[in-house]
């Protein structure tokens, strides 16, 4: 039990193709591998992000902080907060 041999295999191939066409597996597998790698870019990007944070630079003497409201849904009203931001647009 818990071995697929190539009776299996081909039969739960059909099954796939059956159930979700085979002009729709290609687009399927195209998006799959476009999602994989957004995945890997963002992942390589958070890595790169920290190592930049675990050794900031000097911080500005005097950083000038704005008051925005950050909603948590469109229209949302009740859940939303003033959150304190610095305008200093080079850190981003």
């Amino acid at each position: 039990m818990g071995r697929l041999g190539p009776t299996e295999i081909v039969l739960i191939l059909v099954v796939i193709v059956l159930l979700f066409g085979a002009k729709k597996l290609p687009d399927m597998a195209r998006s799959l591998g476009k999602s994989a790698r957004i995945l890997k870019s963002e992942a390589k990007a958070m890595k790169s992000e920290s190592k930049d944070d675990a050794a900031p630079a000097d911080p500005p003497s005097d950083p000038v902080v704005q008051q925005r409201t950050i909603q948590a849904a469109p229209g949302d009203v009740t859940s939303s907060r003033p959150v304190a931001e610095p305008t200093d647009t080079t850190k981003r």
